[in-house]
């Protein structure tokens, strides 16, 4: 016996509906273009994304070259201070003092963060050569118990091998801050002059 339940009528989508979808689906893929690609579709790297483009884009605002140096070279030097969960305070305390861009001296604070980490123990150990304190064994995993155990208890406990390693960055620090400025000062200016050819040229 042929079954003769009826079937529901197939819908075909008329050209209403197919000219709304062409619409909608060139402007998805332009959206998501404008996250992924850059000039001729090249794929846009993650620091140059991050970094290298909001610093040119407070260049464009009127920050100087040489204030926006001195902005990233103490951002990289205080995002490594040897203490944990000071260097924003100390980003911001500084960039008010002098006056540097507060956006692109905590953009780099919060880039650095990792390496901070990766140097919390050599600066232990240099303070302790520095002071000629006894080798205290620890490792990244141990402070980071401790610290989640009892921050206060973890800092008493530290504290001698804390503020050697602050000092032991003093001592760094400078030499890096300079060295940096030094580099970044002929970079940025160069990268302000193309920004006004470019400027001139549209």
């Amino acid at each position: 016996m042929v079954d003769q339940t009826p079937q529901a009528p197939i819908r075909y989508p008329d050209a209403e509906t197919k000219s709304a979808e062409e619409t909608v689906f060139p402007n998805m893929m332009e959206a998501r273009t404008l996250f992924v690609e850059l000039d001729g579709g090249k794929k846009e790297g993650f620091l140059r994304r991050r970094i290298a483009r909001p610093t040119a884009e407070l260049l464009r605002q009127g920050v100087t070259p040489e204030k926006m140096a001195l902005s990233l070279a103490l951002g990289v030097a205080l995002g490594v201070f040897p203490v944990l969960g000071t260097t924003t305070a100390l980003c911001a305390l500084v960039a008010f003092l002098w006056r540097l861009n507060l956006p692109a001296i905590q953009i780099v604070n919060y880039f650095v963060y990792p390496l901070q980490i990766a140097l919390l123990i050599p600066f232990f150990r240099l303070g302790e050569k520095l002071f000629a304190a006894p080798h205290l064994p620890l490792s990244l995993e141990q402070i980071f118990a401790a610290v989640h155990t009892s921050f206060w208890g973890a800092t008493r406990f530290l504290w001698a091998t804390i503020w050697h390693a602050a000092v032991a960055w003093c001592l760094i620090a400078p030499l890096f801050v300079s060295l940096a400025y030094v580099i970044l000062v002929p970079l940025l200016r160069r990268t302000v002059r193309l920004t006004s050819k470019e400027r001139a040229a549209d």
